[in-house]
């Protein structure tokens, strides 16, 4: 699959008024029909659209517009991007409405045998808030009968790594602040 420029219609309009390239060339790095592209010119179509220029925006060259301009043939080739969008690393913090009620359980599991977690640790890591994990820890919670401590990761609440990384973190506090740090915990399935 080939990458398009941003705002593929805006950067056509921009090209087709400011370079000498084919409607053909245009069409195919923006990724549209040649028909579509020469709408553009005659006016037809994305009259109201500003152009977008691809050269300030680092997504074509000018060198590479003349070398194209001069060969009705060459193709236009769209710059790697110099800094991607940075994706987070981390799961979505969005819990689906069918998971919503196991997060209880997962607070429930991390507070019993994690307990060198602090509250914003456990909040981050499971999408909640402080307010839920105070009212589970004092079983003040609405469902607190029903709460029964599984883990987050089964749960499909967070991931593995994101348990360790808090977990060694959390251990590294307790060391830093000079406390014990609690056994490691072995978890079995009927928890």
């Amino acid at each position: 699959m080939t990458t398009l420029p941003l705002m593929p219609k805006a950067t056509a309009v921009w090209l087709i008024e400011k370079t000498a390239l084919t409607f053909q060339q245009v069409a195919e790095f923006c990724g549209m029909h040649p028909l579509e592209v020469q709408a553009i010119a005659d006016g037809e179509v994305a009259q109201g659209i500003v152009g977008y220029d691809p050269v300030a925006n680092h997504q074509v060259t000018q060198a590479e517009i003349n070398r194209c301009e001069k060969d009705t043939n060459a193709r236009l080739k769209i710059l790697a991007a110099s800094n991607p969008v940075k994706r987070r690393a981390k799961g979505a913090r969005y819990t689906p409405v069918a998971r919503r009620n196991d997060r209880p359980d997962g607070i429930a599991f991390l507070l019993r045998n994690f307990p060198q977690l602090q509250d914003q640790q456990v909040a981050k890591l499971l999408g909640t808030t402080k307010d839920t994990i105070a009212k589970v820890r004092d079983k003040q919670h609405w469902n607190s009968p029903n709460i029964k401590p599984r883990d987050p990761v089964t749960l499909g609440l967070c991931s593995q790594t994101d348990l360790n990384a808090a977990v060694t973190a959390g251990n590294d506090r307790l060391v830093r602040e000079g406390r014990e740090v609690p056994p490691r915990v072995e978890i079995s399935e009927e928890d």
